[in-house]
């Protein structure tokens, strides 16, 4: 059994040191931040200032990957996750009577909850775990390496004192320290391949009446623009949040910080106006997040591991930003596959490089293509450009067999050309196009001069979408 250092205490951190802790590895986790999620999820999320996690008050959907993971290595946390207020919904869950089983629908579920949830569940149980310790509060500061061909990594430095480790874990997130610490202790440097979205995230939170209707029945919870896409993120205990996503060029984007403004522009969207049709309640301000890189850090190059004894995990290795919601996803796999080949990593890191790549790199590759689309699209506000793919996203809210292959990409089941590139889809699609001769790729959300007249209206912004914006 090895000894663990893990830097960082968040999400990923928390779980990786969980299911190395339940299968007798001696753990500690070294977290700088005074504070950890509490018994009261909802204080700790309007009221804990997280400078270091600015994606912690953003809205989350937690992809199959991650309820898969828990129910497999951490069934108490996926318990304590249901109890604490988080909902499951299956993509079937749209048609209401969901179509003949096949092996692997039931994985199908998106977790509807607050990041901060997950956290709580996790810090309760890591809490209960007898071989994982958590230095709350504790910086590490840098590296012990010994000598080698590459270096090894034996351990860490917090303040004055130094612990020892067979195998150090950087979960810190994607403002790592580490990089910088391999290269000044004179380390062939990490590889970083990093790609500028372009994309600007703007959400608001609100609450539900303890009366009126808890959702507004069979609407989409995703609306487009030219320039803008918008959408609504059902969550736990009641919460759901309103969010909008332009470009970071968008010379309209800062009015978005004016609650008024934003939520006048949410209703000219379709599902955003559903849900605020609610009468639901604010509960925060208009919370906004740009400057979002998708970035691969490789601790390994052509001439194989930079060093031994340290990998990397979540953002550390792999950050996308979150339009597709793969951060946590992601993050929980990789923490399950250390967990159960920690002392095959901790001699020799090599094999865990070449997972990630095999594993995770085409993730990462295939949202830098699609965010590089987004980006120019939102960019030069033009019309959707593959007729195919509009097709099959419209086409997926008629007929099961679409939605499966459309669940099976987004819960990262398969890649689009295999769940979409089947005989089967293929008739299903064609058989809609014949009875939608007059689909054509488009927009439910507001023109730009519809837009525009938001954004300029003098106050209460009470500008009404037209017929034409639906």
């Amino acid at each position: 059994m090895a000894r663990v250092a893990v830097i960082g205490g968040s999400v990923g951190g928390l779980a990786t040191a969980l299911m190395l802790g339940r299968r007798g590895h001696r753990v500690t986790v070294f977290e700088q931040d005074t504070r950890q999620a509490g018994d009261d999820p909802h204080h700790d999320f309007f009221h804990w200032p997280r400078p270091r996690v600015p994606q912690a008050d953003q809205p989350h959907s937690f992809l199959a990957p991650v309820r898969t993971v828990l129910r497999a290595e951490l069934p108490d946390v996926l318990a304590e996750l249901l109890a604490r207020g988080a909902r499951e919904y299956h993509e079937f869950d749209w048609f209401g009577t969901p179509p003949p089983h096949r092996p692997g629908d039931e994985e199908l579920v998106t977790l509807r909850t607050r990041r901060i949830v997950l956290e709580a569940a996790l810090v309760a149980a890591v809490g209960r775990e007898s071989g994982v310790t958590v230095r709350q509060g504790s910086r590490v500061d840098d590296l012990t390496l010994a000598p080698g061909r590459p270096p090894r990594v034996t351990g860490v430095r917090v303040g004055t004192g130094t612990y020892p480790a067979d195998l150090v874990i950087d979960a810190s997130g994607r403002r790592s320290p580490v990089p910088r610490w391999l290269v000044a202790a004179g380390c062939r440097p990490p590889v970083v391949d990093s790609h500028r979205t372009g994309l600007a995230y703007l959400c608001r939170w609100y609450r539900l009446g303890p009366d009126g209707p808890r959702e507004p029945g069979r609407v989409k919870t995703g609306s487009s623009a030219p320039f803008a896409l918008a959408g609504v993120f059902p969550s736990d205990n009641d919460t759901f949040a309103v969010s909008i996503v332009v470009s970071t060029g968008d010379p309209t984007r800062g009015a978005l910080r004016d609650p008024a403004v934003f939520q006048a522009a949410a209703r000219h969207f379709p599902a955003c106006a559903a849900w605020l049709g609610l009468a639901a309640e604010p509960c925060s301000p208009v919370l906004a997040m740009a400057g979002l890189d998708n970035r691969w850090t490789a601790l390994t190059d052509d001439a194989g591991p930079v060093v031994t004894g340290l990998v990397n995990t979540g953002d550390s290795l792999i950050h996308t930003n979150p339009t597709l919601g793969h951060g946590v996803a992601l993050g929980l796999r990789t923490a399950q596959h250390l967990a159960a080949h920690a002392d095959t990593v901790a001699a020799d890191p090599a094999g865990y490089h070449a997972w990630t790549v095999r594993e995770l790199r085409p993730v990462f590759d295939a949202q830098v293509t699609g965010d590089r689309t987004v980006g120019e699209r939102l960019a030069e506000g033009a019309p959707p450009s593959d007729h195919r793919a509009a097709a099959l996203a419209a086409c997926a809210f008629d007929d099961p067999v679409v939605m499966r292959a459309r669940a099976q990409v987004r819960h990262l089941v398969h890649p689009p050309a295999e769940a979409y590139g089947t005989d089967e889809v293929e008739r299903h699609l064609t058989a809609w196009l014949t009875a939608h001769p007059e689909f054509t790729p488009g927009h439910d959300g507001p023109t730009r001069a519809e837009w525009e007249a938001v954004v300029a209206a003098p106050p209460p912004y009470a500008v009404e979408p037209s017929a034409s914006s639906g």
